[in-house]
């Protein structure tokens, strides 16, 4: 028993002089600061920014009923076939995932990927949805972009982003002409 007694005053009395990590105190390093001086003369700080972290995806909370469930075959296919990087060739991949699920019988002809959401509407029953925000697209929507003298940009909404030649989680910083889907 004196054994006992001993062994444990003398481990407490060692824990009492023992140092603690400054993690187990509270205290942590201090996080870099960026100094610069601004535009009127007053010397200001931020903090540096370590790590990027994008947008953060919104998934669908249930797949959208009155979209054609082709449309949602077609993301699949698309994002099978996606490439790690783009291509420039947008346009021809979704139009080839299009074909492959069945949402259109034949291949659209535009050649220009800005014109592909008045060819869908035109030609293939498609229609131009209330949306403006792209990560508010349903899964399997098809998302055209503008550009000024470049062919345009053109993507379907997946559950994990968005897929054209390539897979991104990340909509096109094109303006957005708009969200079409087959209902």
């Amino acid at each position: 028993m004196r054994k006992l007694l001993s062994l444990t005053f003398t481990i407490l009395g060692c824990a009492a002089f023992c140092p603690l990590p400054a993690s187990a105190l509270g205290f942590s390093a201090p996080k870099p600061q960026f100094a610069y001086t601004d535009a009127s003369g007053k010397k200001q700080s931020a903090e540096v920014v370590d790590k990027y972290y994008p947008k953060k995806i919104t998934q669908p909370v249930v797949a959208d009923s009155k979209i054609d469930p082709k449309l949602r075959r077609a993301a699949t296919i698309a994002e099978e076939r996606a490439r790690r990087h783009s291509l420039s060739k947008c346009w021809h991949f979704v139009k080839e995932a299009l074909v492959a699920a069945g949402v259109v019988k034949s291949r659209p002809q535009t050649p220009l990927a800005k014109q592909a959401g008045q060819e869908l509407v035109n030609n293939y029953g498609f229609k131009k949805l209330p949306v403006s925000d792209p990560y508010q697209a349903p899964v399997g929507a098809v998302l055209v972009y503008d550009a000024k003298r470049a062919a345009g940009h053109v993507e379907i909404r997946t559950e994990n982003g968005f897929v054209s030649d390539f897979r991104s989680k990340t909509p096109s910083r094109r303006p957005l002409l708009g969200v079409f889907a087959k209902t």
